[in-house]
């Protein structure tokens, strides 16, 4: 006898749940036998109430842009997560700030709903952290599928003002209606940590409540979310099974265009982040060089001495260039001061020539006025005006006489 046995697993939608069935395949010559019996693996219905701090203290810039910019991109990331877990999910926004904690989106499964009224949130007053997590309390008890499990993720940016007494009386509440808490604290994580975790401590039953707390200037606020337990609690995973390491909680098998997004994005910031420290590195290199060539490289005057040895080449190249600009503009000067020079004394030789025909023009007009008042002595006058072009006359011909023998 011949047995041959066939096991496989299959998944299949359901109203309440996702769930999974084993087939048992056993098949005895033209017989086969098929036996059906539920598989382990399922995934968590839950309601889930998201508590946005939206106080004044969320306009602080460590997180870039702004605390409430980035508190908003992680609460997106977070609700866009607990919807897709489930068809079944619900999720509910409430403010901690303002005049009191308040409701802002019932559950619901709408996104586009959370998003806008996300996006016209603004800051305003002090955060209540107690008011807020027993207002999420009502909101989920009053729940439409009492067979949800309940969960309250709460955001802390903000100094929480009540003591460690206070918040060990309200997590034994919430521990016992069977509520579980997710706190993301960040901004003022080293003053509020202590409460908090006392807080979680007290609330955490079978490890259903997780607390991440976020520095300023290390990570984005939903880059550290999407690494968390508050992410991946109750999707019948633990890190990243669905996608093989890239950090996603998409199934690519299910939604491959968000699972690609996703995936782009963080490797578009790995490749900024690592830009960044390579420019960094640089930077300081840079500074570190030029220091060192300063302390090693004395300049004194016209030379270049080294305190330790041999000048480099590049303090000789520039030493040289810095000569060779300074006498150009050295030559060009002494050039620009003999042309003003020669341009002065032409005018002044200009100036003498002329000044001495006038005054000899002026004694001769000087000389034939008085004598025109005595009446005597015009063709002396004559010949004395005469005798300047006949001695003139004299010396052409002498001259001529020498140059033809």
């Amino acid at each position: 006898i011949q047995i041959t046995f066939h096991h496989t697993v299959a998944h299949f939608p359901c109203r309440r749940k996702h769930f999974g069935i084993n087939f048992l395949i056993c098949r005895r010559g033209f017989f086969c036998f098929l036996f059906f019996f539920p598989s382990s693996e399922s995934m968590v219905l839950e309601a889930t109430i998201v508590c946005v701090d939206n106080s004044e203290w969320m306009r602080n810039g460590d997180f870039a842009p702004s605390r409430m910019d980035a508190q908003t991109d992680a609460v997106n990331l977070l609700c866009s997560a607990k919807l897709q877990q489930n068809p079944e999910n619900r999720v509910g926004l409430l403010s901690t700030a303002g005049k009191s904690a308040r409701i802002l989106v019932t559950s619901t499964e709408d996104v586009g709903a959370i998003f806008t009224c996300l996006h016209n949130m603004e800051p305003d007053g002090k955060s209540d952290f107690v008011a807020a997590v027993q207002r999420a309390q009502l909101a989920l008890k009053h729940r439409q599928n009492q067979n949800q499990r309940q969960r309250i993720v709460v955001f802390v940016g903000s100094p929480v003002e009540a003591n460690e007494e206070i918040l060990r009386q309200l997590a034994k509440k919430l521990k016992k209606n069977g509520i579980a808490v997710d706190i993301v604290n960040f901004g003022e994580q080293v003053e509020n940590a202590p409460k908090l975790e006392a807080f979680i401590e007290e609330v955490n039953s079978a490890d259903n409540s997780h607390i991440i707390s976020v520095a300023a200037g290390q990570q984005m606020l939903s880059d550290v979310l999407l690494g968390s337990p508050i992410i991946h609690e109750g999707a019948g995973m633990q890190g990243n099974e669905h996608d093989g390491g890239d950090g996603s909680f998409v199934d690519p098998t299910i939604d491959p265009e968000l699972a690609m997004a996703l995936r782009l994005s963080m490797e578009e910031e790995m490749r900024r982040q690592e830009r960044e420290s390579v420019a960094t590195a640089g930077n300081s290199t840079t500074v570190e060089g030029q220091s060192s060539g300063i302390n090693e490289t004395q300049v004194s005057g016209p030379g270049v001495q080294p305190l330790g040895g041999a000048a480099t080449n590049w303090d000789a190249d520039l030493y040289e260039e810095e000569q060779g600009e300074s006498m150009q503009v050295d030559r060009e000067d002494d050039e620009l001061a003999r042309a003003i020079a020669l341009s002065k004394q032409s005018n002044a030789a200009h100036e003498s020539v002329a000044d001495d025909d006038d005054d000899e023009e002026m004694r001769l007009a000087l000389q034939l006025s008085m004598m025109d008042q005595q009446g005597t002595g015009g063709e002396e006058v004559a010949a004395t005006l005469q005798e300047p072009e006949n001695e003139t006359k004299k010396e052409e011909k002498e001259s001529q006489d020498k140059q033809d023998p």
